[in-house]
């Protein structure tokens, strides 16, 4: 076969710019930011593209379900705590506006500590080598009695916790999430995977209540998530275990014959990850509503989201 010569373009065929349709326009580009600016004026400063358009519209569904009072559930790994975003989640809750929480068994641990110590989360790497990882006594003790008292009373784990921090008048409570959705009277279920947290190693765990209790809060998860139609689910930070509860509990409410096909939801995570988006974001919402996946630091991102919800609320 010969060398090829370069192809003719002459006999391309064109339109025009002008009539061509397209799916950037300068109405969306942005407006320069300036010193001082309100949240409002900043918001709407936003490129109207991409997450940008994203977080808006979502900020809006979540006004939309707080204001007809349909429920805006929270999903979350323990990240969320870590990053210091529980202010910002209370005051969502005392302002009616998040209607639950669930969470992971590492939440429990790191919201526990902080409204113990005032602090929380070790250095992993420091304390590995010589074995005293997760060793702290005052977390274990505390969240295995609470956990043995929540398997006893049939009252849920996260419920348990939350009440008996309260009791317990710890000097952080106030920044403490479980502590203060019991105070609001906003529910939290909490669920547990075996061997994963660190008071899973001390003497005083019962697997038999841990395992209980977090299927008690699963059934009570199911009955918040039976609620849903019209409302908004946001997964924070949990790549894994919330985005599988929460498609079995999906499941198990239709499948009991409750009409949950018209909702919203959120996955934000720092990275776009296969389970969040696929349990949370596209399954759910394949038969009515809409889903979103935020990319982004949580300690950017929800706050974000949260100053949009009230501007949203306020408009």
């Amino acid at each position: 076969m010969s060398y090829p010569e370069p192809i003719d373009l002459s006999g391309l065929s064109t339109y025009s710019l002008f009539e061509r349709p397209s799916k950037v326009s300068v109405s969306d580009f942005a407006k320069p930011v300036s010193a001082g600016m309100s949240m409002r004026d900043f918001l709407k400063a936003l490129p109207a593209q991409l997450a940008a358009s994203d977080i808006i519209a979502l900020a809006e569904a979540v006004a939309e379900a707080a204001k007809n009072r349909r429920r805006v559930m929270i999903t979350m790994g323990a990240h969320v705590i870590k990053v210091g975003l529980n202010p910002i989640l209370i005051d969502l809750m005392k302002r009616g506006i998040i209607s639950s929480l669930s969470v992971n068994g590492a939440c429990i641990i790191h919201d526990t500590e902080t409204a113990m110590a005032g602090k929380t989360s070790e250095d992993v790497g420091a304390v590995l080598g010589d074995g005293s990882f997760g060793a702290a006594k005052e977390t274990g003790k505390f969240l295995n009695r609470a956990i043995r008292e929540a398997q006893e009373t049939n009252q849920g784990l996260g419920k348990t916790v939350g009440k008996r921090l309260l009791e317990n008048e710890f000097p952080y409570n106030s920044l403490s999430l479980l502590a203060q959705a019991a105070r609001f009277d906003v529910p939290v279920t909490v669920h547990v995977a075996v061997g994963t947290d660190i008071i899973h190693i001390h003497p005083s765990v019962s697997g038999a209540a841990t395992g209980e209790a977090s299927h008690t809060d699963f059934r009570i998860f199911a009955s918040l998530v039976k609620e849903l139609q019209d409302g908004v689910l946001l997964n924070i930070g949990s790549a894994v275990i919330m985005p599988e509860v929460f498609l079995k509990a999906l499941t198990l409410v239709r499948n009991l014959g409750y009409e949950v096909s018209r909702f919203t939801t959120a996955n934000f995570d720092f990275i776009r990850q296969y389970r969040p988006l696929t349990n949370v974001v596209n399954r759910p919402t394949s038969g009515g509503g809409r889903g979103y996946n935020i990319t982004g630091h949580h300690e950017l991102m929800i706050p974000l989201l949260a100053a949009a919800v009230l501007e949203a609320l306020e408009e």
